[in-house]
């Protein structure tokens, strides 16, 4: 069966595949593996940055395929890989899909419980770990250590040379990366080199991605956001800037020193950049055509506020999920100009339906295409509860406009009733983000002894803005229906980010039950400066 994706700008006509396409994962740049020019910038210095070229990242790749090879791993076996953004996660994630050996990228700010359940309920062989991150890893497992200078380091496990790939059947597992563990125990996701092939061609391709791109990467790779912009930048030849982790004035100056073309991150990332007015005054921001964000929703304020900092820049909401890897929500197919603050429209050869809603146009997006996840690893219970008839319940909830165009509304697990009213979060934080002295807000729902459950708010003021408690209260009330008002308000410097960069919900709740932001909130004013 070939590997093609509708064109999202054409109706029926399909998108090119890179000259010598494979079907293994581990090979998706093999268009650009003998070219010497740069392919990845490895920023984990910043006194001397690392410049691995295509042909070192495609021969370092082979290397890793043979030291797995060497070891014993045979294809189908797990290796965890634990670590910060650097050339070696790149290497180790794609060698060893090359060898058909599964990587199991983790969350490295997990707890160290959490990690060990992810690495046993995945029955890993090895991992792949930076030797700060080793002490996560549990007791009698083998660990090949990034930067290590021992005989376990990464140097000495590799075996240079030319590795014949593995040839992977239609449902050979690609990757197993995991859910967030939000609600629960982190699910293992089996996404397959046929649809994780079709999922990114189809981002190279629809998001015009060429070589003379450069896209930077500082969100975790252990998440599908960076893990999607390497697949998209490697395939389409791009240069890619790869810092260890977000830093948001570092994040500024490599956008100036490289000349970046894609930006991309969560919103609260975006957040915390705009709020460097000075370095970005003092930066050439120029080069930036797009600005790609994901995981959670975006503001029109923040959207607008990048209009303005980086006017060549389109502000593009992405769409997926870590078990559609992504779902596929792209350009207009008659060149209708995206809403600001739509996903996009359901590419044309895809299959994506609303149900359970008041009208076909609104209700739970529910997917199908290749892109979708084989199963959950060892749950056929919730394997059959989210994949249906080939069909993938997302839990999202969205609605389309007359156009097409989808818009993310919340969270099926996310809405909450109080007082017989349906609230989604994001209804509140985008009528609180529309007061003149609030940056950021968001809202998570609190038990109440008459009304089941009220909306509270965490918000960060923007700079030499005061604002108090009441006077959010008052906006929401004058605003918006009062059944959505925030019961109580909380003012943050900056809201605490978890290990994906997301905001840390369960350590805002842990600091309401702890009292800990109590005394700010009694404060008669706020102010941010």
């Amino acid at each position: 069966m070939p590997l093609t994706a509708t064109s999202p700008a054409v109706a029926q006509s399909t998108a090119p595949e890179p000259r010598g396409h494979p079907g293994n994962l581990g090979l998706l740049f093999a268009a650009h593996a003998h070219e010497s020019r740069a392919a990845i910038v490895d920023l984990c210095d910043p006194a001397r940055p690392r410049n691995v070229s295509f042909r070192e990242l495609d021969a370092l790749c082979d290397a890793v395929a043979r030291g797995l090879a060497r070891a014993g791993l045979k294809p189908g076996d797990r290796v965890g890989i634990l670590s910060l953004n650097r050339i070696e996660f790149v290497a180790a994630f794609l060698g060893s899909m090359r060898a058909g050996v599964v990587p199991v990228p983790i969350n490295v700010k997990l707890a160290a419980d959490t990690i060990a359940f992810i690495l046993k309920d995945a029955g890993a062989r090895l991992a792949f770990a930076e030797p700060a991150l080793r002490r996560l890893c549990p007791a009698g497992l083998q660990i090949v250590e990034f930067g290590g200078a021992n005989n376990d380091a990464f140097e000495h496990f590799i075996d240079p040379g030319v590795f014949i790939a593995f040839e992977p059947a239609p449902e050979s597992v690609a990757v197993q990366p995991y859910t967030s563990g939000s609600t629960g125990r982190p699910k293992g996701v089996l996404l397959t080199h046929y649809g994780q092939n079709w999922s990114r061609l189809v981002l190279a391709w629809s998001r015009r991605t060429t070589p003379r791109d450069v896209i930077l990467v500082a969100a975790p790779l252990y998440h599908k956001n960076a893990l999607n912009a390497i697949k998209q930048g490697l395939t389409a030849g791009a240069l890619l800037p790869l810092l260890p982790q977000f830093d948001a004035e570092r994040y500024i100056d490599t956008i100036g020193r490289y000349r970046c073309t894609v930006i991309s991150g969560v919103p609260t990332m975006m957040s915390m950049v705009l709020a460097q007015k000075e370095r970005l005054a003092a930066t050439d921001v120029s080069s930036v055509r797009t600005v790609m964000m994901g995981s959670a929703p975006a503001s029109r304020q923040l959207l607008d506020e990048i209009k303005h900092c980086f006017p060549n820049a389109e502000p593009l909401i992405v769409y997926g999920v870590t078990e559609g890897g992504p779902v596929p929500l792209g350009p207009h197919p008659a060149g209708k100009p995206r809403p600001l603050g739509s996903i996009g429209v359901a590419y044309a050869g895809t299959e994506t339906r609303l149900v359970g809603g008041a009208s076909p146009d609104a209700g739970e997006l529910i997917v199908k295409n290749p892109g979708v996840l084989l199963a959950y690893h060892n749950l056929p219970e919730e394997t059959a509860q989210r994949i249906r008839d080939g069909w993938y319940y997302t839990g999202d909830v969205c609605r389309r406009d007359a156009d097409g165009f989808f818009y993310f509304i919340g969270r099926t697990d996310d809405m909450f009733v109080s007082g017989g009213e349906n609230i989604f979060p994001i209804e509140v934080e985008t009528l609180l983000e529309r007061h003149p002295a609030v940056r950021q807000a968001l809202v998570l729902p609190f038990d109440h002894a008459l009304k089941g459950q009220v909306p509270y708010a965490f918000v960060v003021l923007r700079a030499n803005h005061t604002a108090s408690e009441d006077d959010i209260r008052v906006f929401a009330l004058a605003n918006g229906p009062a059944y959505r008002h925030p019961r109580r308000v909380f003012f943050l410097d900056r809201m605490p980010l978890a290990g994906t960069n997301k905001i840390d919900r369960p350590l805002l709740r842990q600091w309401v039950a702890d009292g800990t932001l109590d005394q700010q909130a009694k404060l008669t004013g706020a102010s941010n400066g």
